[in-house]
């Protein structure tokens, strides 16, 4: 029974880890904007939005990570076979990428923290699906269970990434026409 709980509260950390990998970017793109914005605005908008990060890097998106690494390693200890299942060795591949994802966004945290605009906006839009591309990775494992499904999960991801960098060509398009939007 034990180990139902553990799962359980596995899933809601990552849940809230993906919200806040979701949500982080996108406070980048507005804080990368703001930064552009003439006196009073920059400064009143970038006050702001460092605040809403920093709530939400240190007081959601980073415990939600440990969590959810802490509760996904109790469920290896109660049950160490699942190490060993082909389809869980591909998901800690993932696993392991989304950490990597996570401590990048770590860094561009730091860098706008510090009023250090290194990237543009349009690249973070692009940034912000990185995460949606592990989420999906690791969806299609966990429910497919199956080293071979997997590999079509990884088309139906490279699929979905070509959809989606047309859809943020479409809204870049749309926006230069219609720069009030």
């Amino acid at each position: 029974m034990a180990y139902f709980y553990l799962k359980a509260f596995h899933l809601i950390f990552v849940i809230t880890w993906f919200a806040g990998l979701f949500y982080i970017p996108r406070l980048f793109v507005y804080q990368i904007e703001a930064f552009q914005k003439p006196s009073p605005d920059k400064e009143i908008l970038g006050k702001q939005l460092k605040l809403m990060a920093k709530r939400l890097w240190f007081i959601i998106t980073w415990p939600s990570a440990i969590l959810a690494l802490v509760f996904g390693l109790s469920l290896f200890y109660i049950n160490p076979a699942l190490f060993y299942l082909p389809w869980m060795q591909v998901k800690i591949g993932f696993i392991l990428l989304l950490f990597i994802y996570h401590l990048k966004t770590h860094q561009y945290y730091k860098q706008l923290q510090n009023d250090e605009v290194k990237k543009t906006s349009s690249y973070m839009r692009i940034w912000n699906e990185g995460a949606t591309f592990i989420l999906f990775a690791v969806i299609f494992l966990v429910i497919l269970k199956s080293a071979i499904n997997w590999i079509w999960g990884i088309i139906g991801i490279v699929v979905l990434g070509i959809l989606i960098m047309l859809g943020f060509k479409l809204y870049k398009n749309f926006r230069e026409k219609n720069p009030e939007a």
